[in-house]
């Protein structure tokens, strides 16, 4: 993971915009993109902060400094160059949505279940994509419309897995752009 900047609080509190630093301006930026961020190092720890303010709210734990990031997501269409390249899709819709339709090759592995008229979080999840991915495996992370998947994606970069995308908009946005399902 390649961070744009760093800055965090040793608050347990989550960053929020009104959290950040005034220096974090356009005109403080440097080269290759980096924030030049004056700190106090009593209250400061380190967090990545990305290039369109979406930061890490997981920075600090126990003194011990831990950075998660948040996964690449891509549009559609890059989503499918990336799986004509060789990465493989988990498409992470309930089973009906499945069904119904679905990328060819596509593993099924719902980050959700539903339950009465909501949605509950599959507990086991991330040993069910540990059986069928590698944590080096390049994986491009789809459901319906994106919301779901940028969870899933985070959870799985979260656990290790390296190489995650996203795909921005999700199966609706497959089919709709006419890219191949079965």
């Amino acid at each position: 993971m390649e961070a744009k900047s760093f800055l965090s609080s040793s608050s347990s509190s989550p960053f929020t915009l009104s959290s950040l630093p005034s220096p974090l301006l356009p005109q403080h930026l440097h080269y290759k993109g980096l924030f030049s961020v004056p700190v106090n190092p009593q209250t400061c720890r380190i967090a990545v902060v990305h290039e369109k303010f979406s930061f890490c709210t997981k920075a600090n734990l126990r003194g011990n400094v831990q950075v998660t990031g948040v996964p690449t997501s891509v549009p559609v269409r890059v989503a499918h160059e990336l799986y004509q390249a060789g990465h493989r899709y988990l498409d992470v819709r309930t089973p009906e949505e499945f069904s119904a339709g679905h990328v060819p090759g596509a593993i099924n592995i719902p980050y959700m279940y539903k339950l009465g008229s909501g949605m509950a979080k599959n507990h086991s999840f991330l040993a069910e994509v540990s059986a069928h991915f590698g944590q080096y495996d390049e994986i491009i992370v789809g459901c319906q419309l994106g919301k779901r998947s940028l969870m899933a994606a985070t959870d799985l970069q979260a656990a290790g897995f390296t190489a995650v995308t996203d795909i921005a908009g999700g199966y609706a946005a497959w089919t709709q752009n006419g890219l191949p399902t079965e």
